[in-house]
């Protein structure tokens, strides 16, 4: 190779290098660990499932990495559609969000990504694996849980333990069956294996058993009291917290295929606090926080190999939600939330 090619060589990656994404998006980690220091605060929407001390186990975590003493307000979700829904209403009126960060699914994210209302970061600068960074750098992807119908074993005798999907169908569960709110759920088989029609079909006719529609968490307590024999969807936070508690809630392990919502974590546009919001958004792909995630929720990541979740998902059929899909599971869950009754 001669001076002249090496000079050229040597002049294209100083070029590359000027305009990296990292240096677009503000700083080297030393700047945005400086501009965290300055913060001093992160306001932090997460899963109720995660609790005070999970909040705080991680905040822990993201001190003791980047040599922090920053606070955390902890936000437990109450309703992430409803939450999420609050977030695109406030920026449509010209007003920053009340979070830093979200810690919601998928498909919450995916409706949030629709409307530009991410702070992307180029967070691979920062050492995340290019495969966990979603929503053009809007967010990663922290765990998995997983969506199937759940009974009380207690209650619910075996041979009535639904095998396939449509056997949720079958009339002996008209007004005995519940759906809680998660109608992203639907959404995702919608955009995926099943198909549009399909998945209308399937739910105007779960519309029609007369199910009791509520919350998550407030289903998981109806299954324990025997007012509902099995939901048609129901996720494995719920189950974690029942077994905690001894509680004899499971899953309908047959069934297939398995939808499985990823919790994401992104910066919202706007945030009062960026620096903090994306060291803790990078932080979230650290393998510490595997453990910590599980031991509070219950979830590990299913693109972790050697994680609870990457073993459950062996073998089976399960959905995971594209970016390109987002917009169809957004519109459709709109859709099957007025087919079910939810407001």
């Amino acid at each position: 190779m001669n001076l002249i090619q090496r000079l050229s060589i040597n002049f294209l990656a100083l070029t590359l290098a000027a305009i990296s994404p990292a240096l677009v998006n503000g700083a080297p980690l030393d700047e945005l660990i400086a501009g965290a220091k300055k913060e001093g605060v992160i306001e932090f929407y997460g899963p109720s499932t995660l609790g005070p001390e999970g909040a705080q186990a991680l905040l822990a975590g993201l001190n003791k990495k980047y040599g922090l003493n920053i606070k955390l307000n902890y936000n437990p979700s109450g309703n992430m559609t409803r939450d999420t829904a609050k977030v695109i209403g406030v920026s449509a009126s010209g007003q920053p969000p009340e979070w830093d960060i979200m810690v919601v699914t998928d498909a919450h994210h995916g409706s949030l990504w629709l409307r530009k209302l991410h702070k992307p970061f180029d967070y691979g600068s920062l050492g995340v694996a290019k495969q966990r960074i979603e929503y053009d750098n809007g967010t990663i992807s922290v765990a998995n849980q997983f969506a199937l119908p759940a009974y009380n074993k207690k209650i619910l005798p075996a041979k009535d333990v639904p095998k396939k999907w449509e056997d949720l169908l079958d009339p002996k569960w008209k007004g005995k069956i519940g759906v809680i709110n998660s109608t992203h759920h639907w959404g995702r088989l919608a955009a995926g294996p099943w198909g549009e029609e399909k998945t209308i079909d399937f739910v105007k006719k779960l519309s029609a058993q007369q199910p009791i529609l509520t919350r998550a968490g407030e289903m998981a307590q109806r299954l324990i009291l025997g007012e509902v024999l099995v939901s048609a969807t129901l996720q494995d936070s719920q189950l974690h917290e029942a077994k905690e508690s001894g509680a004899p809630l499971v899953f309908a392990e047959e069934v297939q295929p398995v939808i499985s919502p990823e919790y994401h974590v992104g910066v919202l546009k706007n945030a009062p606090h960026p620096n903090v919001g994306h060291l803790f958004v990078a932080f979230m792909a650290s393998p510490e926080v595997q453990a910590i995630w599980e031991k509070h929720t219950g979830h590990t990541s299913a693109h972790v190999p050697g994680t609870r979740a990457y073993k459950f998902a062996q073998g089976k059929q399960v959905v995971f939600m594209k970016q390109e899909q987002a917009q169809k599971v957004d519109k459709i869950s709109r859709q099957i939330g007025k087919i079910l009754g939810f407001n």
